[in-house]
């Protein structure tokens, strides 16, 4: 095993709780506004068609414009990490030694002797020196860059599949209980998406919990009293 294997495997853990995150937010923004418009819909009118219709125009309108700012944001992360590493390899093809030297530092910093520093950092220049220096010094992996398609897709997925939930509670339910059985199955839903993005973000469940289920109820709620004013 060499020794920038540990690091690759943390890169790669880091990416997937990453994308796993931003899965989970991405379902809450789709059962919060998909909620919000399907309960405002259902206070205005009983008519299914009309309720369906609008959820469905909510949830692909706020599904493409997540994918599409996701796309946008993680496109300008990946030339950035392009960039960084396009400087590094010039600086590397200009000033080997002092590239060297700066990698040595950047061991003996974590902890090594100078010796084995220098060792360490000649071994792996020798291998391979821009992802040397990339791990070492920019945190980056050349052959493991953020990829915006991906991200594009996964906020897609992530929104629809958080949006279905309320969409479906609000048409399959009897007119009587629409809203409380949605308003419900949209509570539970955020006490689950709340807790499991807090454990993923090393932050306090419940605080973050508490916050994610009043936001989305407040959403409801209000989108509720402005479908009641306009009662059809």
């Amino acid at each position: 095993m060499t020794a920038s294997t540990p690091a690759g495997d943390r890169q790669d853990l880091g990416g997937w709780l990453n994308q796993l995150r931003a899965g989970v937010l991405g379902a809450n923004d789709g059962i919060v506004s998909t909620a919000g418009i399907v309960i405002g819909m259902a206070a205005a009118t009983r008519s299914v068609p009309v309720i369906l219709t609008a959820g469905l125009a909510g949830l692909t309108s706020g599904a493409l414009s997540m994918a599409s700012g996701e796309y946008v944001s993680v496109s300008t992360q990946r030339d950035t990490e392009r960039a960084l590493l396009e400087a590094e390899r010039q600086h590397l093809s200009r000033d080997p030694e002092v590239a060297l030297d700066e990698l040595t530092q950047e061991y003996v910093d974590k902890g090594l002797s100078d010796g084995l520093a220098r060792q360490v950092a000649a071994e792996l220049s020798a291998g391979d020196a821009l992802a040397a220096h990339a791990d070492a010094e920019l945190h980056l992996d050349p052959e493991a860059l953020t990829n915006p398609w991906e991200a594009a897709l996964a906020s897609i997925v992530s929104f629809v599949i958080g949006g279905l939930l309320p969409l479906l509670a609000i048409v399959l339910v009897p007119v009587s209980a629409r809203i409380p059985v949605t308003f419900a199955a949209v509570v539970l839903a955020l006490v689950l998406t709340g807790w499991v993005s807090a454990r993923l973000g090393h932050a306090p469940a419940a605080r973050a919990t508490v916050r994610t289920v009043i936001g989305g109820a407040l959403a409801m709620v209000a989108t509720y009293a402005l479908g009641s004013a306009f009662n059809l």
